[in-house]
């Protein structure tokens, strides 16, 4: 019987010890991991910096298929969140500031921890470098878990490591999956639309874009405006050299509305006119494959393009869509300029057959908005 006080006394004391030890740790950590991803720098910031696609890289979510996620309602930018609850624990992530192509600044808490991460994205030849470093404070019954398990930066390091991992794994096949079908002659119909029309850099129109479409929308919703299709954006000069465009952000109406002088947004046409189609289907860092493919269509049909502009791009699958780059369709045309027939004086009556390519008429996409 005194053995067993012993025994029971000892164990006491052991973990009085142990809880002392323990709570006398520092309750900080610091963990950083980097990895190089073998896609473009942009491509991988707009990836990474979308919360919905947090579920397909993080190995929280990757590795439990029963987890719960829900999203705020926007997903991408400062105060975007999601929260979680799986068979490691509950959490919650939420951005509080992103630098283009540069950075995400996130705070997280997990089963009582919190932490300030920060993501970072540097070129490299063509790939990205991410770097993924969060500074914290554990709870009591983390450090527990430090202990036996190797410390905090084996933990989230593990799980930094793998995330990485499958972030690599996902863009390699998500970006470089794609496919550019040139469709031919084709005739876009007449739209109504709102717009704002500015000069942007090449590198800044898709962030310029997101910023102004959601513009737009905000303001038909607030305006009782119905929405008749797809976003586009009509690029009115597209100057190479200088890499610079003056472009029109689009959304499409169903009717012609006033808007009153000295608003941002305008309201317009778009006349109908011929121009050959092409279909990129995948991300867009392809786009300009897709351009490239249809001005060769143009040289070897002989057909010449109409000045009053340059092209037009329809975002007919957009990423605020669909949460998987390589099924994203943008189609894009380049308005063309009628052939001329010339008719010889006619001897002998006959007939003669003009060949041109066969003009398809486009059919309006029904707004998904």
């Amino acid at each position: 019987m005194r053995i067993l006080k012993y025994l029971f006394l000892l164990l006491l004391l052991s973990l009085v010890a142990l809880s002392i030890f323990i709570a006398t740790q520092k309750g900080v950590f610091t963990v950083e991991k980097s990895k190089i991803i073998n896609s473009p720098r942009s491509s991988v910031f707009s990836y990474a910096s979308d919360l919905k696609n947090w579920k397909d890289w993080n190995s929280l979510a990757v590795e439990d298929s029963l987890i719960n996620i829900t999203y705020s309602n926007k997903t991408i930018g400062a105060g975007s969140f999601c929260n979680w609850d799986g068979k490691e624990g509950s959490g919650e992530l939420k951005i509080t500031n992103t630098k283009e192509n540069d950075s995400i600044l996130q705070t997280m808490s997990f089963n009582g921890n919190s932490a300030d991460i920060v993501i970072g994205f540097k070129d490299t030849l063509g790939k990205t470098k991410v770097t993924w470093k969060a500074k914290g404070r554990m709870s009591f019954l983390f450090k527990v878990k430090t202990i036996f398990d190797g410390g905090a930066n084996r933990i989230f390091g593990d799980i930094f490591e793998k995330s990485l991992a499958n972030l690599d794994k996902k863009l390699d096949y998500e970006i470089n999956t794609y496919n550019v079908n040139v469709n031919g002659v084709v005739k876009k119909l007449e739209a109504f639309y709102l717009a704002q029309t500015f000069t942007s850099e090449f590198s800044n129109v898709g962030k310029n874009s997101g910023i102004v479409f959601s513009k737009i929308t905000t303001f038909c919703t607030n305006n009782n405006i119905t929405v008749n299709g797809k976003p586009f954006v009509i690029y009115h000069t597209y100057d190479t050299t200088n890499k610079l465009t003056k472009i029109s952000i689009c959304i499409p109406i169903k009717k012609s509305i006033f808007i009153t002088e000295g608003s941002e947004i305008s309201s317009d046409t778009l006349k109908s006119f011929d121009a050959v189609k092409a279909t990129l289907t995948g991300d867009y860092s392809h786009r300009d494959k897709a351009l490239n493919k249809t001005l060769e269509f143009l040289k070897k049909n002989n057909l010449k393009t109409d000045p009053s502009f340059s092209h037009l791009e329809v975002y007919s699958i957009g990423k605020n869509e669909i949460n998987n780059p390589s099924k994203c369709k943008t189609e894009i045309y380049f308005p063309t300029r009628p052939k001329v027939v010339y008719k010889n004086p006619v001897v002998i009556p006959a007939k003669t057959v003009e060949v041109t390519p066969k003009v398809i008429e486009e059919k309006e996409i029904p707004s998904e908005f």
